[in-house]
């Protein structure tokens, strides 16, 4: 059995392969690729908060060279100390009360793109209202006039792309890329002679303490990498998280009907969502010293894939792993990460889901999947939907 994350065949179901691993394989070793890989939860989640020896410094997906990461310093890629020093800095966007006042926001966004699908009577969920809603929130914390935000979005998403079996960035992706930085070097240009009420002004007035104890600011390098990867998490994960949900549901339409008649259980529905079918599959870390597993000795800077979709599904940790279960409760959450690189917006993306599966019960309480016309996307880690048509 083999892991080949870049194959498209793993991407329409992973999940075979996973349960294999876990029985099987569960330190595996990908010889073509370089890499091992851990599947079960407890390794995982050991490995996860251990940032000492797991490290995410070189890079947390398996495309990403060294040479990359100096180009692109993102706080993603980074461990203690600046790790601790920048995520503190942005951290207070993302506080409790400062999410939560978001509601009334996200709650108009997402009640007017459904008021325009109802009208029409069916929809691409995904293009129609998935994909709209989390670039809408994210641009305008960081400060992407609305104009630009489609741009952006779609330049994300051809960012991500990866083709069949190919361990590199292609040719699109890289375009893409590049083109984002430009966009964002001039945004954060405009905003050092303009300054505004929003996430890259707050970024070009801060100072960071630096590895001698002095203050320094941000160089527009640094802004710009923050300023790319907020706006690629902040869509991505949603969009997707939004496409599995209806998606899950429509397959399993008592569990939608206990959610239109009561919308309380809405949160945890989310959580499962995110345990069965989670956006990000896995996440890589570098090996900081030599380590054994399952008996076996994984090399000082050996590559590690750390499952987080296998993990969701282990046995070990949760009864009955394969069953979608609405009312489950799950004690700890590591679809966003956990401990050191947990995600920054995990409870923004908390947030934006259940609002948008709040509003759309209320408005469409029964709908059906084309199934037959679903397609998903095809990226490194990133697992989901890029097209989803939906009648009701």
């Amino acid at each position: 059995m083999e892991l080949n994350p870049f194959a498209y065949d793993f991407h329409e179901n992973p999940y075979p392969i996973y349960a294999w691993l876990r029985e099987h394989a569960p330190l595996y070793r990908n010889d073509a690729l370089g890499f091992y890989a851990l599947s079960r939860y407890a390794d995982v989640h050991a490995a996860i908060v251990d940032s000492e020896t797991y490290s995410s410094a070189k890079g947390t997906v398996l495309e990403i060279s060294p040479e990359m990461i100096d180009q692109f310093p993102i706080i993603l890629f980074m461990d203690p100390p600046r790790h601790t020093r920048l995520r503190r800095l942005v951290s207070h966007a993302f506080t409790q009360r400062r999410i939560a006042a978001l509601e009334p926001t996200i709650r108009a966004l997402a009640a007017g793109y459904l008021d325009r699908i109802v009208e029409a009577g069916s929809c691409d969920f995904i293009r129609d209202f998935a994909a709209l809603l989390p670039i809408e929130i994210i641009s305008t914390m960081i400060g992407v006039p609305p104009g630009d935000r489609t741009m952006v979005r779609e330049l994300t998403d051809a960012a991500l792309h990866r083709e069949p079996d190919r361990p590199e960035f292609p040719e699109s992706s890289i375009a893409a890329n590049m083109q984002l930085v430009q966009y964002f070097a001039e945004l954060v240009a405009d905003h050092r002679t303009h300054p505004q009420e929003d996430m890259t002004s707050l970024l070009i007035d801060a100072e960071v303490e630096n590895d001698r104890g002095e203050r320094e600011r941000l160089d527009d390098f640094e802004i710009v990498a923050f300023c790319g990867l907020l706006s690629g998490a902040g869509n991505e994960t949603v969009t997707k998280l939004l496409g599995n949900a209806v998606v899950l549901l429509a397959r399993h339409p008592d569990a939608r009907a206990q959610l239109a008649r009561d919308p309380a259980r809405i949160p945890d529905a989310v959580e499962e969502i995110l345990r069965y079918w989670p956006p990000a599959q896995y996440t890589m870390r570098t090996l900081m010293r030599e380590v054994t597993v399952h008996g076996q000795t994984i090399p000082r800077d050996a590559r590690v894939l750390l499952l987080l979709g296998a993990a969701g599904r282990d046995a070990r940790a949760h009864a009955e792993p394969d069953r979608f279960d609405i009312g489950r409760q799950i004690p700890t959450q590591i679809a966003f990460g956990y401990g050191l690189h947990h995600c920054l917006g995990a409870s923004l993306a908390r947030l934006e889901s259940r609002v948008s599966l709040e509003e759309l019960h209320r408005r469409i309480p029964a709908y059906d999947i084309d199934e037959s016309r679903l397609e998903r996307v095809h990226m490194s880690n990133v697992h989901g939907f890029a097209r989803v048509p939906m009648r009701f």
